[in-house]
């Protein structure tokens, strides 16, 4: 946060392991993380819309792309 703006390019992920718990911690060098707007107070995500929401990818609209070419 700089002087009371939130950005939403930082993201926090507190998970525990069995033993303890990690703290990841990430920022986009361009663009902002495609944040779920909560409607009663809390979000659920599945691990695969958590994955893209990791990676910057807008989960609720990803961009499918071609696969990559095959390699001879």
């Amino acid at each position: 946060m700089l002087n009371g703006v939130r950005y939403g390019d930082r993201i926090k992920l507190l998970y525990f392991d069995g033993q303890g718990f990690c703290l990841y911690y990430k920022v986009l060098e361009h663009g902002r993380f495609p944040w779920p707007s909560p409607a009663d107070g809390s979000v659920r995500l599945t691990s695969a819309q958590l994955a893209m929401l990791w990676e910057g990818i807008d989960w609720r609209r990803p961009a499918w792309t071609s696969p990559p070419a095959r390699v001879v």
